[in-house]
C-alpha cells in the first residue's frame, strides 16, 4: 500500500471519529433540551367565580404531586412543572372542586368555580347534623333564602308563607315582632302550643313570653314580644329547613312535636372581599273609607232623627248610659249652668236642631286623623372574605318603620359577626355573635276577656287606631270648634282618641346578644364529632 493511501485511510479514520463524538453531543443536547423543557414548563390563569369576580387563595395542585400554588388578590396563579397529560386540582371551602387536564402548550387558562349546591340539594340540615337526603327518612323542605325572599318583607316568618307545602302562616297583627300563627302539618293541640321550634345555626331560639293559641287571637300586647325570630337580619339567612313530621321530635324532644324550622346563617367565603348592600323601600298607604260600606255622618244623623221622631230615643235614658255620643253630649250641655246663669244649650228644637246639624256635616274621617302614609327603610351592609385557614362574615342593618297610626314607630338595629377557623384538615372551629336592638311604640291595649255565656269577647281598654276608625261614628268628631281636642262620654268618662293614644302606649326597648362556639374534629372519613355552645 502506498504511502499516500495510508494517509488518505487516517484522515478519513478522524473525519468519521469526529462525526460520531459531533452527533453524539447532539443527540445529548437534543435529550438534555426535551428534559429541561417538560420540567420548566409553567402555566398562567385565572379563577373567577359565577359572576366574574375573581376569587383570592383558590388551591390550584398537579394531581399525584405536592406541586401546588393558590390564586392571589386578583385571582391570579402561576404553576410550574406542567408536563404532558398534566391534572389540574382547583379547590376552595364553599366551592365545587374541578380537575382539568393542561398541556405544557397551554400558556395560560381562565377557570370558573361554581358555588357549591350540596347542602340544598342533596343534604337535610336538621340542626345537629347535615344528612344525605337518600338517607333522611322524615318529611322535610329545603328553601333557599334568595328564592324567597320578598323585598320589604322584613319579619323572617312571614318570609315562609305560602312557599312550602304544609306549612301554614297567618298573620293575625300586621305589627312589627307580632308572632303570627304558624302551623306545620295542621294544629296538634286545641287549647295548647302549636306553634314551631325555632333552631338557628345548631342553637334552639328561645321564647321571650309564651303566647297561647288565644293570645295570638286577641291583639294582645304581649304578641308583640312572641316572635323568636324578629331580630334576625333576613339578608343573613343562607337557607329554611322545614322539619315536619316526628323526625323532628326524635332530635329535639317534645318542644319539636309542632315542627322545626332550622335556619342557616351565611358564613364567610374564600376569596377577594365581597361588599353587598341591600336597600329596601316602602310606602304604605292610609285607608280610605272608600273601601268599606260604612254611613256617613248625614246618612246617621237622619235615622237618629227618624228615631227621635217616632219616640225611640229616650233623653233621659241617654244622659245616664255608660257610653253616649252626640245624643249624650246634648243631654249633659242642656243640663249644665254656665256661670252666668244660662244653660248650655237652651232645650228648644231650634237649639237642638242647629247643634244636632254641626255633627250631621261632620263626616269625620277617622283613618285620616288616627293614619298617616307611611314610609318604611330597611338598609343593610354586609362584608365576606377569608383564605383557606380562615373566613370571617360580617354584617350590620337598620329599619325603620315611621308608623301606620300615630302610635306606631319601630327602630331595628342588627349586628353580626362569624368567624371560621380551619387549624387543620381534622380540625375546625367557629364563633359567631349576633346581636339586636329594637325600640317600637304600640298603642295601649289589654287582652280580651271571654264571655261564654254569651259567646262574644269583652276588652276593658282597646285604643287600636284602626278598629276605632272602623266602628267609631263619624258623627263624633276629634276637635272642636276652638281647634281644641272634643270629648264624649265613654266609660262615664270623657273620652278622645287622639288623647288616649298620646298617654297611654306600649313603649318597647328590647336587646338581644346570642354568642355562640362551635367546633368540628374529623376522627375518621366517616366520622365527624361536632360541639356547639351558646
Amino acid at each position: 500500500m502506498s504511502k499516500k493511501t495510508l494517509g488518505d485511510s487516517n484522515v478519513l479514520r478522524k473525519i468519521f471519529k469526529n462525526s460520531i463524538h459531533l452527533l453524539s453531543f447532539s443527540i445529548v443536547f437534543m435529550l438534555a433540551c426535551v428534559v429541561s423543557y417538560a420540567q420548566s414548563n409553567s402555566i398562567k390563569g385565572k379563577i373567577a367565580d359565577s359572576s366574574g369576580r375573581p376569587i383570592y387563595g383558590v388551591s390550584v395542585v398537579i394531581k399525584g404531586t405536592k406541586t401546588g400554588t393558590s390564586t392571589n388578590f386578583s385571582g391570579e396563579f402561576v404553576l410550574n412543572g406542567i408536563i404532558e397529560r398534566s391534572v389540574l386540582v382547583i379547590s376552595n371551602i364553599g366551592l365545587e372542586t374541578q380537575e382539568l387536564r393542561v398541556s405544557p402548550r397551554q400558556a395560560s387558562i381562565n377557570i370558573t368555580m361554581r358555588a357549591e349546591a350540596a347542602s340544598l340539594q342533596d343534604v337535610i340540615v336538621t340542626g345537629f347534623q347535615r344528612i344525605d337526603r337518600k338517607k333522611f327518612t322524615g318529611a322535610s323542605v329545603s328553601l333557599k333564602a334568595e328564592d324567597i325572599k320578598i323585598d320589604g318583607v322584613i319579619d323572617v316568618s312571614r318570609m315562609l308563607e305560602g312557599r312550602a307545602a304544609g306549612v301554614a302562616i297567618q298573620n293575625v297583627s300586621g305589627t312589627f315582632g307580632s308572632a303570627p300563627k304558624i302551623r306545620i302539618r295542621g294544629a296538634t293541640s286545641i287549647t295548647g302550643d302549636n306553634k314551631p321550634l325555632w333552631v338557628v345555626d345548631g342553637v334552639v331560639l328561645e321564647d321571650i313570653v309564651n303566647i297561647s293559641n288565644d293570645q295570638l287571637s286577641t291583639g294582645d300586647p304581649n304578641t308583640l314580644l312572641g316572635s323568636a325570630v324578629a331580630g334576625i337580619n333576613s339578608n343573613d339567612i343562607e337557607s329554611f329547613d322545614i322539619l315536619k313530621d316526628a323526625s323532628a321530635t326524635a332530635l329535639y324532644g317534645a318542644r319539636a312535636m309542632n315542627g322545626v324550622i332550622v335556619i342557616t346563617t351565611k358564613k364567610g367565603k374564600s376569596g377577594i372581599p365581597v361588599i353587598s348592600y341591600t336597600g329596601n323601600f316602602g310606602v304604605q298607604l292610609k285607608p280610605s273609607y272608600n273601601n268599606y260600606d260604612i254611613m256617613n255622618s248625614a246618612n246617621q244623623m237622619s235615622v237618629y232623627a227618624e228615631l227621635e221622631r217616632k219616640g225611640y230615643l229616650d233623653f233621659n235614658s241617654i244622659a245616664n248610659r255608660s257610653n253616649a255620643g252626640v245624643y249624650g253630649k246634648m243631654a249633659d250641655l242642656i243640663k249644665t249652668v254656665n256661670a252666668d246663669g244660662s244653660f248650655g244649650l237652651v232645650n228648644t228644637p231650634e237649639a237642638r236642631a242647629t247643634f244636632l246639624m254641626k255633627y250631621a256635616r261632620a263626616n269625620t274621617d277617622w283613618f285620616d286623623i288616627l293614619f298617616r302614609n307611611s314610609l318604611t327603610q330597611e338598609h343593610s351592609l354586609s362584608l365576606s372574605s377569608g383564605t383557606d385557614k380562615a373566613q370571617s362574615y360580617f354584617s350590620t342593618s337598620f329599619y325603620n318603620d315611621q308608623g301606620w297610626t300615630i302610635a306606631d314607630k319601630v327602630n331595628r338595629y342588627t349586628i353580626n359577626t362569624r368567624n371560621t377557623y380551619n387549624f387543620s384538615d381534622k380540625f375546625s372551629a367557629g364563633f359567631k355573635v349576633a346581636g339586636s336592638v329594637r325600640q317600637q311604640n304600640a298603642p295601649g291595649t289589654t287582652t280580651r276577656r271571654s264571655n261564654p255565656v254569651e259567646g262574644s269577647y269583652d276588652r276593658d281598654f282597646d285604643i287600636n287606631p284602626f278598629s276605632y276608625a272602623l266602628n267609631t261614628s263619624r258623627v263624633l268628631t276629634a276637635y272642636d270648634d276652638n281647634g281644641g281636642l272634643e270629648y264624649f262620654r265613654r266609660n262615664y268618662a270623657p273620652f278622645n282618641i287622639i288623647n288616649e293614644v298620646a298617654n297611654n302606649r306600649i313603649k318597647l326597648n328590647l336587646v338581644d346578644v346570642a354568642v355562640t362556639v362551635d367546633g368540628q374534629y374529623k376522627i375518621k372519613s366517616w366520622l365527624n364529632y361536632n360541639f356547639i355552645g351558646a
